[in-house]
């Protein structure tokens, strides 16, 4: 640090110094792994000379610039970072010491009606199980039997729903709830706190960080839950993981059980729970994309990232599959990351997918099967739009499954025991339950 670090408050002094500035080597392999180095409206901005500035203690200038914003927090800095330098950490840092009123975009907003409401968009909870209800029984019509439990005591597992499914894509949601049924699991979502995306992660907000995962546990806690399933949305599991962790270290007896959803399809496809047919997915050609925070940012911080799961399970749904390069720890982020999805960096976020849009195109593949609904929405809609010539396909992993399912099934009894249930959930609940 330099003397004008003295300015700082202890706080940030003390922030700062865990990460000691002092063995960066000024080498750039920072810059030249990162996305966001030669954006456009960036010019002289690059991950070296942020590591500088705030060695020398220039800390309101960094936070005063867009660059933190810009980070996807992808992880490919530290990943090659010769002093080991948690760079995506300090970025998160100097999120948090921006003004909340200058957040860019809505992501403040979002995490404010989260913390006000329980979903980053505001959703009412009447709306919110009318959607359930009506949704459920839209699919109810394809599997017999089906209904979306809300609020179900003792469930074995626990599943949050992504409010822009909630909210608008709607079907989206059809993918999860056909694996569930075909496995016949005992499963549930709240009624209330049910957002899987943690925008206080985006936006270095640690308090609220700590609130969304506190209720999360407080939840599983209350209704006896055996498992969470870690929130698709790679910032949501990995903000939710970072939260948990901070209060079971205050509190051993706030730990939950949890998986990833890449342990659970691979444990129901493994045990025989559901089966699946490849010859669904034939003539077409699939690659998988590595997300940051379910891969090379897991590892880095959890000492275990999801790189040979995902293989696992679109191995056992298609037969032509082939990797891009670079792949698995040494992939490229997709642009979306950190926020830059939802943010108002739309140019910025489609510069950073240049990587990635070539790397579809070298691999020659149709469909590109993703895990996170960051990444999916990105490779799907962003990149087509600044890259036109695309021409594939993205899918969902869990929507890979449920597609090729072989589901078996439910006996007459089984169908007529959810149906009374689905009756008596929706009256206790105060909503109509729907014509059968």
């Amino acid at each position: 640090m330099s003397s004008s670090a003295h300015c700082m408050s202890p706080e940030l002094l003390s922030v700062l110094e865990r990460f000691d500035f002092s063995a960066c080597m000024v080498c750039g392999s920072c810059a030249n792994g990162c996305p966001v180095t030669g954006t456009p409206g960036m010019a002289g901005w690059d991950t070296r000379k942020v590591m500088r500035m705030l060695a020398n203690g220039l800390v309101d200038e960094v936070v005063a610039s867009d660059f933190p914003w810009l980070c996807t927090g992808c992880g490919r800095c530290a990943g090659v970072c010769p002093a080991g330098i948690d760079i995506p950490s300090v970025m998160g840092h100097m999120k948090s010491l921006r003004p909340r009123e200058a957040v860019p975009g809505s992501l403040h907003k979002g995490m404010a009606n989260n913390l006000a409401t329980g979903n980053n968009l505001a959703i009412s909870r009447e709306e919110y199980l009318e959607g359930m209800r009506d949704l459920g029984a839209d699919l109810a019509e394809e599997c017999p039997g089906f209904y979306v439990p809300v609020d179900r005591a003792g469930a074995d597992i626990l599943f949050f729903p992504n409010s822009k499914e909630v909210y608008g894509d709607f079907e989206d949601q059809f993918w999860w709830w056909k694996i569930f049924y075909a496995a016949r699991e005992n499963w549930t979502v709240p009624s209330e706190g049910w957002e899987a995306v943690d925008w206080a992660l985006f936006t270095g907000n640690y308090d609220a960080n700590r609130e969304l995962a506190r209720r999360k546990i407080r939840y599983m806690q209350d209704h006896s839950i055996g498992t969470m399933i870690m929130p698709d949305c790679g910032g949501g599991s990995y903000g939710c993981r970072k939260g948990m962790s901070a209060l079971v270290a205050e509190n051993p007896s706030d730990c939950v059980g949890f998986v990833y959803l890449y342990d659970y399809l691979l444990q129901l496809l493994r045990s025989g729970r559901i089966r699946v047919d490849k010859s669904v997915h034939q003539g077409k050609r699939f690659t998988y994309h590595d997300s940051c925070k379910h891969g090379r940012e897991l590892a880095a911080h959890y000492g275990r990232g999801f790189f040979d799961e995902p293989r696992e399970i679109v191995a056992a749904c298609v037969d032509d599959f082939v990797e891009m390069t670079p792949t698995r720890e040494k992939n490229f982020c997709c642009g979306a990351g950190g926020g830059m999805w939802p943010m108002p960096f739309e140019q910025q976020s489609a510069w950073h997918a240049r990587y990635k849009y070539q790397q579809i195109k070298d691999s020659g593949a149709d469909v590109v099967v993703v895990g996170c609904s960051n990444c999916r929405d990105q490779i799907m809609r962003r990149i087509p739009k600044f890259y036109p010539d695309c021409t594939y396909e993205v899918k969902y992993i869990w929507q890979l499954v449920a597609e090729a399912l072989v589901i078996e099934p439910w006996e007459a009894e089984r169908i007529a025991t959810a149906q009374a249930e689905a009756r008596e959930q929706w009256e206790r609940l105060g909503m109509e339950p729907q014509e059968e």
